[in-house]
C-alpha cells in the first residue's frame, strides 16, 4: 500500500547533505524566517546571503509558505541551503521537499518524520532536549539535532550533554543572541538556529538595510 507522499522525486543521493555542510562550513547559522505572511521572504533570504548567512529555514506555519518556497526555489542563488522548519508530518515532509526544500528541520523528535527524510534523500534537524531525546533522534537516522529550546539550559546545558555524546553534531536554536553565539560555539556547537535576535521584524516589513547590519554584526561577532 502506497501513501500519497510516496511519488516526490529526491535529490540526487548526497547531494544536499553536501550543499547544507557547505553552507554551515561557509557561516555556522540557520536563519529562521516565520511570520503572519511569507511574501518577504524572498528579500529577506536575498538579503542574509548577501550579508554572509548561507542557510535559510522557511517555517511551515507562515500561511503561503510552500508557494513562497517553491517560487525562491526555483530560482535560487548557488551556494544557498534552502530549508524548510516546523515539520510535523511525513505529508509536510514530502510537500516540503517538493517544493523545494533540500532540507527538514523538525520542532520535535518524530521519528515518522526522520524516516520520511531519509527515504527523500535530505538532511533532517530532528528537535530534541534531554539526551534520551537525542540519541533517539540520532539513532533514527537524523543529519543533525536542533538542540531546542537552547536558551533554558544554555551553553553549559549543550557542553554537559555533548559530553557523553560526542558523535552528535547539536544546532542550539531558541532564544540565542549575537552576544551569546561565541559562547555555544565554544561549547561544540556545529551551528546555531537562529530566528528574531537575526531577522528581526525584516519579514513583517522591517528595514532591510538594518536587517543586513544585524547579519553581519552576527557572523562577524562569531568570527571573532
Amino acid at each position: 500500500m502506497t501513501t500519497p507522499y510516496e511519488t516526490a522525486a529526491p535529490p540526487a543521493p548526497g547531494v544536499a547533505h553536501e550543499g547544507l555542510r557547505a553552507a554551515l562550513a561557509a557561516a555556522p547559522v540557520i536563519a529562521i524566517l516565520r511570520s503572519t505572511s511569507a511574501t518577504r521572504f524572498a528579500e529577506v533570504t536575498d538579503t542574509l546571503r548577501a550579508s554572509g548567512v548561507r542557510a535559510a529555514e522557511f517555517t511551515l506555519t507562515t500561511p503561503g509558505v510552500l508557494d513562497a518556497l517553491r517560487e525562491y526555489a526555483a530560482d535560487a542563488p548557488p551556494g544557498l541551503a534552502l530549508g524548510a522548519g516546523t515539520v510535523t508530518t511525513p505529508a509536510e515532509a514530502h510537500a516540503a521537499v517538493e517544493a523545494g526544500a533540500t532540507y527538514l528541520i523538525t520542532p520535535t523528535t518524530s521519528t515518522e518524520v526522520i524516516a520520511e527524510a531519509v527515504r527523500l534523500g535530505v538532511p533532517v534537524l530532528p528537535g530534541a532536549y534531554t539526551p534520551t531525546e537525542i540519541l533517539t533522534a540520532w539513532r533514527a537516522g537524523a543529519t543533525m539535532v536542533k538542540l531546542f529550546p537552547a536558551a533554558t539550559g544554555g551553553p553549559e546545558y549543550l557542553r554537559a550533554v555533548r559530553a557523553p555524546l560526542p558523535d552528535v553534531p547539536l544546532v542550539p536554536t531558541g532564544g540565542i543572541g549575537a552576544a551569546d553565539a561565541p559562547a555555544y560555539l565554544a561549547a561544540g556547537a556545529t551551528a546555531l538556529g537562529v530566528g528574531s535576535p537575526l531577522v528581526g521584524d525584516a519579514c513583517e516589513g522591517g528595514s532591510l538595510a538594518a536587517l543586513a547590519e544585524r547579519a553581519a554584526a552576527f557572523l562577524d561577532g562569531i568570527r571573532r
